[in-house]
């Protein structure tokens, strides 16, 4: 029998995709620490940022 998944996880865990020719990426993912507040930091838009250049380029975009 699975065990119940823990709710309050899921909720602040953060992933970051993008589709380009047909194929799904997913950038990053990461945890959200903070409860209050809805902005990213900026450290990680600064991981996502980077590796969405990385697959432009490998995709000759």
């Amino acid at each position: 029998m699975a065990k119940p998944m823990n709710t309050d996880l899921a909720l602040m865990t953060r992933f970051s995709s993008v589709r380009i020719k047909g194929k799904v990426y997913v950038l990053h993912a990461f945890q959200k620490k903070s409860k209050k507040g809805i902005q990213t930091p900026q450290k990680e838009i600064n991981v996502i940022k980077s590796r969405l250049k990385r697959v432009e380029v490998e995709e000759g975009i």
